[in-house]
């Protein structure tokens, strides 16, 4: 729980709440209101084909926050959206490589824009319903460690790596602290009106692409059969394929020659080392030969590994190692930095 004295020293903030419609943000908007915050409620509209930000996500974003007795503003950030996200993650498909667009939409929308205006109405914070936890130092709100969420299986820090530092004084996460259950218990306490709605586990947009089929071969060149387009693969996949005798994996994508590389050895598969390009720091800790717990997908444990300049070094062989996607550092249950994957 977040206390308002921990951070306001005895003054009434303004926080401006991401609100989506679902359980978490309303929640998170609740928990505020009720710790004496000044709680403005507003949606953000991303994408007009989106499954995120539909009307009756916004319905009931509106209904919540009429509920709470707040202010709500909806704010349209649809031609930032389809330029900073949707036009990157296109960008990056067409190479072959397999994006991350809420990492993305995290620090340049949600965590960006999103900020800015708040800051312009006057807010002194912003608050989502991301799982995830901010520790702030005793007098000293320069101090700003981005924790993981207490829910290890709804964490969300993973998606966060790539904010600016300097921002995170401005952050709060009211449902980090807590365990989904607990969530859902409090949304019952509150009677918000948003129990009940399946959450979306997948990207919030979609993007058609023009098929362009291609050999799926084996390493030593052997054609199995035609792919749909490289666009629709990913490093490790198994499923999908499309031919028989298998079970075969992903292993690569040959984009200038449009190949897809398969193997029937699940061992192929296991890499010990990466590089890696734009690492992002938000802890204090860069040094040479450093030693972190690295992630190199959301749900996986975090495993050792050293950074050592543009590669990451793993204590064991890691399985689908995929370009485009994103690795993350933590020290115990700080997230320290991340990068992309080459």
């Amino acid at each position: 729980m977040i206390k308002k004295e921990e951070i306001s020293n005895g003054e009434r903030k303004k926080v401006v709440v991401a609100m989506s419609g679902g359980v978490d943000s309303s929640v998170a908007a609740a928990l505020l209101k009720k710790e004496g915050f000044d709680v403005v409620g507003a949606f953000m509209k991303f994408w007009g084909d989106g499954k995120c930000c539909t009307p009756e996500s916004e319905k009931r974003a509106r209904l919540v926050c009429e509920k709470l007795g707040i202010p709500f503003y909806v704010f349209n950030f649809e031609k930032e959206f389809k330029k900073s996200v949707v036009d990157y993650t296109e960008k990056q498909e067409k190479l072959g490589l397999t994006p991350n667009p809420c990492v993305v939409c995290n620090k340049e929308i949600k965590f960006g824009l999103f900020l800015k205006k708040a800051l312009s109405l006057g807010a002194d914070y912003i608050a989502t319903g991301h799982y995830a936890r901010i520790q702030r130092t005793a007098n000293n709100e320069q101090r700003v460690k981005l924790l993981r969420g207490k829910d290890k299986n709804k964490d969300q820090s993973y998606f966060l790596w790539k904010l600016d530092k300097k921002i995170l004084k401005y952050l709060l996460f009211p449902v980090g602290g807590y365990a989904k259950s607990e969530v859902i218990q409090l949304a019952k306490k509150f009677k918000l009106p948003v129990l009940g709605i399946s959450e979306s586990q997948d990207v919030c947009f979609s993007i058609k692409h023009i098929k362009t089929p291609g050999p799926i071969k084996t390493r030593p060149g052997l054609v199995l059969g035609e792919h749909g387009g490289l666009w629709g693969y990913t490093i490790g996949q198994r499923k999908g394929i499309g031919l028989a005798g298998g079970p075969y994996y992903v292993l690569d994508k040959d984009i200038k020659k449009n190949q897809l590389i398969v193997t029937k050895n699940e061992k192929d598969l296991y890499q010990r080392e990466l590089t890696v390009k734009n690492i992002n720091w938000l802890g204090d800790v860069r040094r040479p030969n450093l030693k972190v717990m690295a992630q190199i997908r959301y749900r996986q444990n975090p495993v050792p590994a050293v950074i050592k300049k543009n590669k990451i070094i793993f204590d064991k062989p890691q399985k689908a190692i995929t370009s485009g996607q994103s690795v993350v550092f933590y020290n115990k249950n700080q997230l320290i930095g991340g990068a992309i994957i080459l």
